[in-house]
This record gives C-alpha cells, sequence and structure tokens, in this order.
C-alpha cells in the first residue's frame, strides 16, 4: 500500500481542499492529512483568527471519504516528517522556499517521492477570509 501526506490548516474548509484531497489519491491508496495544531499557530501568529479549534477540524477532516487517517502536526520539519509513515509527500504548486523546501530535500534524502499538486483557481482560504472581513 502506497501512503501519501498532505499539510494544512484546513480552517477555511472548501472545494480546492476536496480537489486537493481527490488529486492525492490519484497517486497512493491511502492518504494521510495533517492538520496543523491550532496552538501552534497562535503561538508565532497571536493575532491569527481562527474559526474552528484543532478538534473541529479534525472532525470536518474525518468525515471526507477521500481521507484515510487525520493526525495533528505543528510544524512542518523534518522531525515532524520522520515521525510519520509515508511514501510520497504532496505540495501545492505555490509551496516553495523555507519550511517547504526543508521538507522536499528531507523527503528526497531519505527515499520519499513528492509529487507538486495543482490549486483550484480561483479558490484560497486567504481570499475566503477577506471577503467575510470585508462583509462584516
Amino acid at each position: 500500500m502506497t501512503k501519501i501526506l498532505t499539510f494544512g490548516v484546513y480552517d477555511y474548509f472548501h472545494l480546492g481542499h476536496l480537489r486537493l484531497f481527490k488529486q492525492c489519491k490519484e497517486h497512493a491508496d491511502y492518504l494521510i492529512v495533517a492538520v496543523q495544531n491550532g496552538d501552534y499557530i497562535l503561538k508565532y501568529k497571536p493575532e491569527a483568527k481562527i474559526l474552528y479549534s484543532t478538534e473541529e477540524r479534525v472532525e470536518i477532516l474525518n468525515s471526507i471519504k477521500e481521507i484515510d487517517e487525520v493526525i495533528v502536526y505543528d510544524s512542518l520539519s523534518p522531525e515532524c516528517l520522520e515521525k510519520i509513515d509515508f511514501d510520497i509527500l504532496a505540495l501545492g504548486e505555490d509551496h516553495k522556499g523555507g519550511r517547504f523546501d526543508i521538507a522536499e530535500k528531507w523527503c528526497i534524502d531519505h527515499g520519499k517521492k513528492v509529487v507538486r499538486l495543482k490549486r483550484t483557481e480561483g479558490i484560497c482560504s486567504s481570499e475566503i477570509k477577506r471577503t467575510i472581513k470585508r462583509e462584516v
């Protein structure tokens, strides 16, 4: 069985996230989705507005048929990656630089495949947040 890992906050869940999960399943039999711990986010970005708690986001993700396993992570680091049993890391086409490059290098160094997946055009959590803020 081939396992693919993807990660994110998944706070403002949208169609782009669902399409990401479907793309992941084209590359592997088993999809692991890592959702970022809300407490960790607020530790480094105290101004962040998080809509759902970590537990609520896990519950939402667990209800999606494409997802086989949901885990919680703090930061995308080599220490985090080495604790997860996966074969392929799925990154978005815009996940470049900094921690993403470090994660990609770790995967390559440890025999893991990395795939770049397409974003759903016109849909992103940041824009949803801006739209809500303007309308409030």
